[in-house]
């Protein structure tokens, strides 16, 4: 089924700024990008989804085995005990972890970074997190030239913590052919979608499928 996402500022990485664009996907590809009318004129029988803010590609997280691996994210039924944010160093050491709640643990933390609008992960060989990952979809890129340091108090969800802008966030540009990996966030535009912060996301698309959308 071809689907129209479209937005008020469409913002590719590597072209043009498309304001009140859209973007065409065919499945699990990109079929074409530009102003919605266009698309929407050509394409009457797509599906249209509307959304707020600005739609960029999928972003990339580089910490993806610190965050699973030395990081509990909390089931909500454990939320009165050990609250809603994601535990490490001493707190984290002092849970018994047994193998189903690391598993818990690791698929709530993917799902926590898909409402952050990522699409790709860093990950060592790990087998758990490898299985986790693909089961997902997210896609797997090597750790190697992501950056050296750790942030005080170790990485973020939010990829644009590390301090880079769009293009240094981004995992691929947004082309035609390409795998449809999307994230939607409810901002004007570019430098408020850095300034605000990937928790500003609204929606994410991976490989053509909406796997998160803010209620």
């Amino acid at each position: 089924m071809l689907t129209i996402h479209a937005a008020p500022l469409v913002l590719p990485v590597g072209a043009a700024p498309v304001p009140e664009g859209a973007v065409l996907v065919d499945g699990d590809r990109i079929a074409a990008i530009g102003p919605y009318e266009e698309l929407a004129a050509a394409h009457p029988q797509a599906r249209v989804r509307r959304w707020p803010g600005v739609l960029t590609p999928g972003l990339r997280q580089w910490h993806g085995t610190w965050l699973l691996k030395r990081c509990y994210h909390p089931d909500p039924r454990e939320a009165g005990e050990l609250g809603e944010l994601p535990l490490s160093g001493a707190a984290l050491e002092s849970l018994e972890l047994d193998a189903a709640r690391l598993a818990g643990s690791v698929r709530r933390g993917l799902q926590r970074m898909l409402r952050h609008g990522t699409t790709a992960l860093a990950v060592m060989d790990d087998p758990l997190l490898r299985t986790a990952v693909a089961r997902v979809g997210l896609t797997v890129v090597s750790p190697v030239g992501g950056p050296g340091g750790m942030l005080l108090g170790g990485p973020d969800l939010d990829p644009f913590v590390e301090g880079y802008d769009l293009p240094g966030s981004v995992h691929t540009p947004l082309a035609v052919g390409a795998r449809a990996d999307l994230a939607v966030f409810d901002v004007p535009d570019e430098a408020a979608l850095v300034a605000a912060g990937a928790a500003s996301c609204v929606a994410t698309v991976l490989d053509g499928r909406l796997v998160y959308r803010a209620r």
